[in-house]
């Protein structure tokens, strides 16, 4: 029996060891996507830093002003500051005074988003956390002496059932080390070794994030920033490795090739159904992910058009990452708090639509344009086609060509009590819609149940 026993360990080590992710591509592309992710759709981005405090034209201040000397920020700086005035020093101004985790989970919550991705540390290298390997650049040392990650990271946890994650930017502009290692082509990994590897198992080992966002890794390839055996270590061995999700940013070439899900670009969508999992990063204000003082209110998407931004992504098999930019005082802006609230509104009523859903075999209709589909296939008990209309049609008639019904199938809108009356035509089925006073606002989802098939190849309109 002792032997037995033996064995019996023997065989369970040598499983776990083959059961191991390598670094590799290959390998590491391999592991299945954590359930979760897929199934939320919806995120919310921060991008929160020293860039806060100018608040002028982007979170790039600091590579505008000093990397490339634009006249705008050189001529903006020479303006308000001292001729001294270094950006080191806007750290003692972002203060964090209304900074309320409390209060931004709720915001959050009442979003409908089911997973918040905050920025640990953009490219200016200053880390929102108190990281031993940032000294005297990071939030408990310098500005609100606090530490911004774990706060906000306790407050999800504690006052929603949000998922929590966290971007981090593997380079810095400014940074002597790396600069060394890129005046090498990349030879040398001094900044590599001492700066970004260790800030990542600091994360999370600490804050044990759901999300690693990584970013800033296009000037060097995956195999200067030790990527694959990052991962490895990732899905083998770190606390987060059952459930952690990570993107594609992970060296020169890398994007839209290897990762759990693709971002491809900032606000990737399109249009079309894609054969990996993807995310659409996007930003509330056109212009900028940091808070900007000098935007106009045209500067803002609409509340329409990022709902438009939400359908069209997850018909077409992604997530949506919409990001708002607090001020240094951590405040988010209420027109942002605005945006996300009646984006929450809307999927109070519609989210049957959105969550946990799977792309249709038409993602949008070929009669009708502004007709976006998804279903909910296998995830309920009875499998339903779900057709989002963005604009009320003309006389209440809404002419569909995609779903092919039979004399069973009905169709309801989500929000109200109506059953909707529809006919066969020659080019699909035609819905009469009910009284628009009756209807809730911004756009309007059909609910079809047992929809036999398509009447027509798909074909992507442009949004």
């Amino acid at each position: 029996m002792r032997r037995q026993c033996v064995w019996c360990i023997l065989l369970i080590q040598l499983q776990i060891v083959v059961s191991q992710y390598k670094p590799t591509w290959e390998s590491l592309d391999s592991r299945p996507l954590p359930q979760w992710y897929d199934e939320a759709k919806f995120g919310i981005f921060i991008h929160w830093g020293v860039f806060s405090v100018p608040s002028f034209g982007s979170e790039w201040f600091w590579e505008n002003w000093k990397g490339v000397n634009s006249s705008t920020y050189v001529s903006f700086m020479k303006k308000n500051y001292p001729v001294d005035f270094t950006y080191q020093d806007f750290a003692r101004y972002f203060t964090a005074e209304f900074y309320d985790p409390n209060a931004w989970a709720n915001i959050f919550k009442k979003s409908g988003a089911k997973y918040v991705v905050l920025t640990s540390k953009h490219h200016e290298g200053y880390t929102l956390w108190p990281s031993k390997y940032s000294f005297s650049w990071n939030s408990m040392d310098v500005g609100p002496h606090r530490d911004l990650v774990g706060e906000l990271a306790e407050s999800i946890r504690s006052k929603t059932d949000l998922k929590f994650g966290l971007y981090h930017s593997m380079f810095e502009w400014f940074n002597p080390l790396y600069l060394h290692d890129k005046d090498n082509n990349f030879s040398t990994q001094l900044f590599v070794t001492s700066k970004t590897v260790p800030e990542l198992h600091e994360l999370i080992e600490k804050y044990q994030p759901a999300v690693i966002w990584s970013d800033g890794d296009w000037e060097a390839s995956d195999s200067y920033w030790t990527s694959k055996e990052f991962l490895a270590w990732l899905y083998n061995k770190s606390p987060v490795k059952d459930h952690v999700v990570v993107n594609d940013r992970w060296g020169k070439n890398i994007p839209c090739k290897h990762g759990d899900f693709y971002t491809c670009t900032d606000h990737f969508n399109p249009g079309v159904l894609q054969p990996h999992k993807w995310e659409n990063c996007m930003t509330i204000d056109k212009h900028s992910w940091g808070y900007r003082r000098n935007a106009e209110l045209s500067d803002y998407r609409n509340t329409h058009d990022l709902l438009k931004e939400l359908v069209t992504t997850v018909s077409c098999g992604g997530n949506l990452l919409l990001n708002v930019g607090p001020t240094k005082d951590g405040v988010i802006p209420v027109i942002m708090q605005e945006r996300l609230q009646e984006i929450g509104s809307w999927l109070e009523i519609n989210g049957e639509a959105i969550y946990s859903t799977r792309p249709w075999t038409s993602q949008n209709d070929s009669y009708t344009k502004g007709v976006w589909y998804t279903t909910s296939n296998g995830k309920t008990e009875e499998n339903f086609v779900y057709a989002i209309v963005f604009e009320w049609p003309e006389e209440g008639l809404l002419s569909l060509a995609a779903p092919k019904l039979n004399k069973d199938s009905s169709i309801s809108m989500l929000g109200t009590n109506f059953t909707l009356r529809w006919m066969e035509t020659k080019t699909g089925i035609e819905v009469r819609f009910p009284d628009r006073a009756k209807a809730p606002n911004w756009m309007w989802c059909l609910k079809i149940s047992k929809v036999e098939n398509r009447y027509t190849p798909n074909v992507n309109l442009l949004i």
